[in-house]
């Protein structure tokens, strides 16, 4: 009977007859045909499977309203907008540019010395274009990216009630309460109207960490009176998305059970960043039932959070803070940085320097980083995962990391002045342009850094 060996990415090869003629050689010239032999299937299956850098379209160069109001994209290198706008040009275009700029006036834009202040101003504007026809923010433009993750919207809500566009946050936190049902666990993203999910990807327990750091970030920016008149407005939220978190986390390890993450796909452990990011969610839980004045909420949401961080460094920093429970520590990926301010209240010293040692091993050909270090080894990096380690290296005061990563988004925007999804391993922009969560990261990690009061109007 004929043996097929099947090499991954490979023909079968078929060894009888070459075994039969092995048996009849003398054994040092059979034992040099074999090594030979080995080589050259090694050499097949490495030929087949070797990294490659990947080549992904640019979809568009920005997204920008006409003077009628409708939302489009821009293909990359027309000379369709007006200049420093999201407006496009033709009659009727002057109203459009007003009322941009009036928004703008509206709030802030913060200004960091030594960083293309057009940077900030372009992410704030690019949220604001993909804010335009839902009163929230979809993910992007193009027709995959048309839909509200509660992650995303979770970073564009901060990112407006920091920069003074206060209705922009209430409008966000308040389609979360609406989407998410009674168990408290958002679906990983939303029809931009409200009316349900487009697809069968199921529940994301991030999403409910995700809500409440939003909520609490945002009753920072406010005043005491204000602070009050918005938790009591947003407290069904809260309430869901604690008693979500707190279940999660109920079991005799401490950890929540296996959900898709930021990288979504199916998960059968469960992950750093999801536990992180629910820990994130109970202490800003506590800092909004502190607000409140209620000490049992305050304490229950206290507890959990000490009790999931606990469980966190037995489990995952004991080992490296790998992306996956059990997994190795080269595999470390956002999850780390998650467990960082600002989305966390403290730096935790361990985190913090596994952070720092990580850097490299997400790095990418073009400067940026992957979402892991286990994704695959194509060249791409993701302006979503740069920005957001930005922002953790801002919020442990590492200002020198924070500006290098924003002057390299800085470098890799589109023509048209947008933060791309992917950089390629060339350095050109590729997929979707903008990406709120990018342009959120950003704006987030530029009030971080900017002096106290330094912000343009």
């Amino acid at each position: 009977m004929a043996v097929a060996a099947v090499l991954p990415g490979a023909a079968p090869v078929r060894l009888a007859p070459a075994v039969a003629l092995l048996r009849r050689l003398p054994r040092p010239l059979t034992l040099g045909l074999c090594l030979a032999l080995l080589l050259t299937a090694g050499g097949v299956v490495l030929a087949r499977v070797a990294p490659q850098d990947a080549d992904v379209p640019l979809y568009s160069g920005t997204v920008a309203v006409s003077a009628g109001g409708v939302v489009t994209e821009v293909a990359t290198g027309d000379a369709a907008l007006v200049p420093g706008t999201r407006v496009l040009a033709g009659p009727g275009s002057a109203a459009a540019v007003a009322a941009e700029q009036a928004w703008l006036d509206a709030g802030t834009a913060p200004v960091v010395p030594g960083l293309d202040g057009d940077l900030v101003r372009g992410a704030l504007l690019d949220l604001h274009v993909l804010t335009q026809a839902y009163g929230v923010p979809v993910a992007g433009w193009s027709p995959a990216w048309r839909y509200v993750w509660p992650r995303d919207a979770a970073f564009a809500a901060v990112a407006f009630a920091r920069t003074g566009h206060l209705d922009d946050a209430g409008r966000i936190l308040d389609f979360l309460g609406r989407v998410q049902p009674a168990s408290g666990v958002f679906q990983a993203r939303y029809l931009p109207d409200g009316s349900g999910v487009p697809d069968d990807r199921g529940a994301q327990l991030d999403g409910v960490g995700w809500a409440l750091w939003a909520t609490a970030e945002v009753a920072a920016t406010l005043p005491p009176a204000a602070r009050t008149a918005f938790l009591a407005r947003h407290r069904g939220l809260v309430d869901r998305s604690t008693r979500a978190a707190l279940a999660a986390t109920a079991g005799p390890s401490g950890l929540p059970p296996a959900s898709p993450d930021y990288w979504e796909v199916r998960e059968t452990r469960t992950t750093l960043a999801t536990a992180a990011v629910l820990r994130s969610g109970l202490q800003a839980a506590a800092r909004v039932q502190t607000w409140n004045g209620d000490a049992v909420a305050t304490d229950r949401a206290r507890a959990g959070e000490e009790r999931l961080g606990s469980a966190i460094a037995a489990t995952f920093g004991a080992h490296g803070y790998p992306r996956r429970l059990g997994g190795r520590a080269g595999s470390v990926d956002l999850g780390v940085a998650f467990l960082l301010p600002p989305f966390a209240t403290d730096v935790d010293p361990a985190a913090y320097a596994r952070f720092e040692q990580a850097g490299s091993l997400l790095a990418r050909p073009a400067g940026g980083l992957a979402p892991g270090g286990s994704w695959k080894r194509d060249g791409v990096s993701w302006t979503p995962t740069t920005a957001t380690w930005a922002l953790a290296a801002a919020g442990s005061g590492d200002t020198r990391q924070a500006l290098d990563r924003l002057r390299w988004l800085a470098e890799h925007r589109t023509a048209e002045g947008s933060l791309p999804e992917k950089v390629l391993a060339d350095g050109h922009p590729a997929a979707v342009a903008p990406l709120a969560w990018t342009a959120a990261a950003v704006v987030l990690t530029a009030d971080l850094l900017a002096p106290a009061g330094d912000a343009e109007r």
